[in-house]
């Protein structure tokens, strides 16, 4: 893929259309595909996460390592590891490829070099997170309340 497809999938991520075209070329330059056969595993519950991955082609299935039969299929244009994108963590379940696939792999400093240079971004990316935090909160208030009638 070309760098301009590269920020053409980027802008289609909801958490980095926020950075704006100029940052995601930036990303999309200094980031590294990664290609994956189906049944590789791209990480594990527990590994250190020092990126976020942007599925370009195929589909990895998340799922936690406790024999739960909970799982979600990641497949192109998803970020998987936003978090790690901002601070350092164990990742909380494994991804593994359903089929050949491959990743734009974002490391954390990369997208910490992208926030410092363009405040501006760092502040809609700040505001979009603390409104997702807010939502959730207040999901999780209403589900306590449903739970305990």
């Amino acid at each position: 893929m070309s760098i301009d497809d590269d920020v053409a999938l980027l802008e289609r991520v909801p958490t980095l259309r926020l950075l704006g075209i100029a940052a995601l070329r930036v990303i999309a330059i200094g980031s590294e595909q990664q290609e994956f056969s189906r049944g590789s595993v791209l990480f594990r519950q527990g590994d250190d996460a020092d990126c976020g991955y942007v599925v370009q082609n195929g589909a990895f299935r998340i799922s936690l390592d406790n024999g739960s039969d909970h799982e979600v299929i990641a497949g192109p244009g998803t970020l998987m590891g936003e978090l790690a994108l901002l601070v350092a963590m164990q990742r909380p379940s494994t991804a593994v490829a359903t089929e050949y696939s491959s990743t734009i792999r974002i490391t954390r400093s990369l997208f910490q070099r992208v926030l410092d240079s363009d405040p501006a971004a760092a502040r809609r990316l700040r505001d979009d997170m603390a409104t997702r935090v807010s939502q959730l909160a207040s999901d999780v208030t209403l589900i306590g309340a449903k739970l305990s009638q």
